[in-house]
């Protein structure tokens, strides 16, 4: 007889009564200790036939009648020479058997008696900085913060020897490109500049603004890149030196490259073909169409642009973790965020203010103590921001800002791209093998894991 209790398999029939007197098996099983006991012949396993549908086919015993289970604490008991007693034990239900082979279900108030809940399903392998499953916002941002104190000294290594570089090249740009501002004072003092005077003082600004641009684009390719290998080796569990992470991003340097000048140069087109009608209507000389176009134009231009931008943020970490081309990888990112378009958005759109934050809480002070050390002020004296003390000053803020955020907006970035990988491709189980998690190393191996 099986002690514990038992399911039934329900929609099969209850055992006709034996008739009184009849020996049975636990009337046999009984003559050695001279107790008497009436009880009914056990009810027959169901056939195949009988039972439902996704149902294994070695199934327990079914209850025998005449049994029952009692009260919490009692166990079960057996009824003398009275058949089935229609008890029910409380939080589950009866089902064709009654007692022993009713099936749990949950109910209000605490579990009593055996297997009367449900188990919470086991927590998902963790083997580095993220659970091996589809994340949460707050997993990505934690996430992403777990990888750079993890790995802390190639993340901010990396970030900060990036944010040297590109802080050096700017600070020398503005000082000995844009250091004389006679051409801007005397704009300045013009009441009527002509078009060689507004060139003459335009050029300097935007030769300056574009090596700085150029070079604060090569050293973002350069960060993201090596963050990018950085963070999947912490899903990982995996340490990575900075040689590491630099032998594994470099064959992919010039392509990310070619893709981070390329989609924004796909914004600006878009923006630019929603603003184009307003800015023909205000050539042919109707000021007030013109003024609605271009309003309408700029929202428009707006909500496309961030659709381009949502749509190809993946492209980046889907370039370095799989070793795709140019035009591969913006169809891959393309693919993973089709139906999550605004989680995808609000999640990069926090990233953003995060970055943001981060910029103001070091910037702000760096402007007001160079404003107080240069003596003037910097936002509207252009000879007090080109002079060494406020660039060196305003410098060192701005090289201690990019340290931070560089490894938080990749490290959010990367992991966005994995989440939607687990969630549309299963990515965990190859994860949890490439990792080594026990139960995992024997799977049959599908797509490489980033990382492994």
């Amino acid at each position: 007889m099986n002690d514990s209790p038992g399911w039934a398999s329900p929609g099969s029939p209850s055992p006709e009564p034996r008739p009184s007197g009849t020996p049975g098996k636990d009337d046999e099983g009984a003559q050695g200790d001279g107790t008497e006991r009436t009880t009914s012949e056990e009810t027959p396993r169901p056939t195949a036939d009988d039972r439902p549908r996704n149902w294994a086919a070695d199934q327990p015993p079914a209850a025998p009648q005449g049994w029952t289970l009692g009260a919490q604490g009692e166990g079960p008991r057996l009824r003398r020479g009275r058949g089935p007693v229609p008890r029910q034990h409380p939080g589950r239900a009866s089902g064709p058997a009654g007692g022993w082979g009713a099936a749990p279900t949950p109910g209000p108030g605490p579990a009593r008696g055996w297997n009367s809940g449900w188990a919470p399903p086991p927590p998902a392998a963790k083997p580095g900085v993220i659970p091996l499953r589809p994340l949460g916002v707050g997993e990505i941002l934690d996430g992403s913060v777990s990888a750079m104190r993890a790995h802390w000294r190639t993340a901010l290594g990396i970030s900060l020897a990036v944010a040297v570089l590109t802080e050096l090249v700017s600070v020398i740009t503005l000082r000995f490109w844009f250091g004389d501002t006679s051409e801007l004072e005397a704009l300045a003092n013009n009441d009527n500049p002509t078009s060689e005077d507004l060139n003459n003082a335009l050029s300097g600004t935007l030769g300056t603004v574009g090596v700085t641009g150029v070079v604060g684009m090569l050293g973002s390719v350069i960060a993201t890149a090596l963050l990018t290998v950085v963070v999947s080796r912490a899903v990982l569990g995996r340490q990575v030196t900075l040689g590491e992470a630099w032998r594994d991003a470099r064959p992919q340097l010039l392509r990310l490259f070619g893709l981070l000048i390329l989609i924004p140069l796909l914004v600006c087109l878009v923006l630019t073909a929603c603003l184009l009608p307003g800015i023909l209507v205000a050539v042919a000389g109707s000021v007030g169409p013109a003024v609605l176009l271009l309003f309408f134009g700029l929202l428009g231009g707006i909500a496309l642009t961030a659709w381009v931008w949502v749509q190809l943020c993946l492209a980046p970490p889907a370039l370095m973790l799989e070793k795709q081309g140019l035009f591969a990888s913006m169809r891959r990112s393309v693919k993973l965020v089709r139906g999550s378009w605004w989680r995808i958005l609000g999640i990069q759109l926090l990233a953003l203010l995060l970055v943001i934050a981060i910029s103001l809480v070091v910037s702000v002070p760096a402007t007001a103590i160079s404003a107080l050390v240069s003596g003037g002020d910097t936002l509207t004296d252009p000879a007090a921001a080109t002079g060494w003390t406020s660039l060196i000053i305003s410098g060192i803020g701005s090289v201690l800002a990019s340290t931070v955020s560089l490894p938080l907006s990749a490290g959010i970035t990367a992991l966005l791209y994995l989440d939607q990988r687990i969630r549309r491709e299963a990515l965990d189980l190859e994860l949890a093998r490439a990792a080594g998690v026990p139960g995992f190393e024997h799977q049959a191996p599908g797509p490489s894991a980033p990382g492994s």
